[in-house]
């Protein structure tokens, strides 16, 4: 996500990072690779311009105060701030006022819609402890009501279908009606992507709009697609008037124009992006926290975020009870793996991390990294979980056999296992339980 935006502002903060102070010729340098590199990025010139425009001034105007601060410190942070006011400058969240409150998803062919509304639900159910309906409103695409279906049975929300009405309009007015009547507090309308020059698709929402009247109209946009995105959200935006946008496809190769660009071109805010294939891969959007991303800086808060939201406060005491008596064993261990993958995808997760973003930028981190390890306890039996002193090389060949794994790799975990077992118990005496940091190196 923005790596190559990432890597074209270091090199243009570089230009006076050596420098004892700020000039009007070192400034001009790097506000002009800084402009080359929004360009790059897919934002419009004109707003990169006008963006470097206020960075130089800012930048000229600051050059002879704050004399403790380093110039390339002084330069990330005009940067910074200038790049969290031109993506809105704070947050906005949904307007959940209604009874029910109704959000209509609109967008594009392609965009990620059906799979955003399935996102949407989990994280209203579980974030905002809303009772979701979502509704199948896209009539014209196969399987469309078979994958929004699916989603909504993963993020355990009800779906309202009508498989013989062809008409969106009253599928939209029915919904709603039966949401009424059974106290959703939420209800998420999904509808067929658009092409902005079909002018009867485009009425068909227009329609749908003025039915159900919604707290919230979401333009879904596809993040890879760069400025296009931004064109067509303009577009539905003289149409719809949505009240928000969601970036979808942010874990793809993106440029970061959509992103930069929206709230200027279209005015209307960021409120979700997705970066990610499962349902829990929705983030709110912050301003502050992706200029931070985007210049390298990580994004602690969230990554905090993601732990806490899986953090069981029981769970946890009872560990930390176990590690102190030296009984953690590999059922523990499996239950602190799955949290962790809760939390999303390891890569991104580990870019969250301050300083870690260039470190493992080339290098492969993927979902499977517990797979190995997971294979290995699960070939385990119960008893064998709760007890790992049990482990003799007769057990170990079977688990071996179970598992897939050779006998060294085997052999290799529950070494590593036990030395983890032995630190976290000598750290249990001192202050603090160590968490889950270096866990994934185990197996390997």
């Amino acid at each position: 996500m923005f790596d190559d935006l990432t890597g074209r502002l270091e090199l243009a903060f570089k230009n006076i990072k050596g420098e004892g102070r700020l000039t009007e010729l070192n400034v001009a340098k790097s506000v002009k690779e800084i402009r080359r590199a929004l360009v790059a990025a897919d934002v419009n010139y004109k707003i990169a311009k006008e963006f470097t425009d206020e960075v130089k001034k800012e930048a000229l105007g600051s050059k002879n105060i704050l004399s403790a601060v380093k110039p390339g410190e002084l330069m990330v942070k005009i940067v910074q701030d200038k790049m969290v006011e031109l993506m809105g400058g704070q947050a906005v969240g949904l307007d959940l006022s209604g009874k029910p409150s109704v959000i209509l998803i609109s967008g594009l062919q392609g965009s990620g819609k059906t799979t955003f509304t399935g996102k949407l639900a989990k994280y209203l159910k579980e974030k905002k402890q809303k009772k979701v309906l979502v509704v199948a409103g896209d009539v014209y695409r196969p399987a469309a009501i078979d994958q929004l279906t699916v989603v909504a049975e993963q993020a355990s929300a009800e779906i309202y279908k009508e498989l013989e009405n062809k008409n969106p309009v009253e599928i939209a007015k029915n919904a709603i009606k039966y949401a009424k009547e059974n106290n959703f507090s939420v209800v998420i309308v999904d509808t067929a992507g658009r092409l902005a020059v079909d002018e009867a698709m485009m009425q068909e929402i227009e329609n749908i709009k003025t039915v159900i009247n919604p707290n919230e109209t979401l333009f879904v946009v596809d993040s890879m697609t760069g400025q296009d995105a931004i064109n067509t959200a303009k577009t539905f935006n003289d149409r719809l008037d949505f009240d928000g946008v969601v970036l979808t496809k942010l874990d793809g190769d993106t440029r970061g124009g959509a992103a930069l660009s929206v709230k200027y071109t279209v005015g209307k805010p960021i409120k979700f992006v997705s970066n990610g294939e499962k349902l829990q891969d929705l983030e709110m959007f912050h301003p502050d926290r992706m200029a931070q991303r985007i210049l390298g800086m990580g994004d602690i808060v969230t990554f905090v975020e993601k732990a806490q939201a899986q953090f069981d406060e029981k769970e946890a005491k009872k560990l930390e009870r176990k590690i102190k008596k030296n009984k953690f064993d590999y059922n523990d261990f499996l239950s602190q793996i799955k949290q962790i993958k809760k939390m999303g995808d390891l890569k991104g997760l580990m870019k969250m991390i301050p300083g870690m973003g260039k470190m493992v930028k080339n290098i492969d981190i993927d979902d499977s990294a517990f797979d190995k390890v997971e294979s290995i306890i699960y070939s385990m039996t119960n008893e064998e979980k709760a007890k790992p002193e049990l482990m003799n090389m007769s057990r170990k060949r079977r688990i071996s056999k179970g598992s897939g794994r050779s006998i060294h790799e085997v052999n290799m975990f529950i070494k590593q296992f036990e030395q983890m077992k032995k630190m976290m118990y000598k750290m249990s005496k001192m202050k603090g339980i160590p968490d889950m940091k270096g866990f994934e190196g185990l197996g390997n």
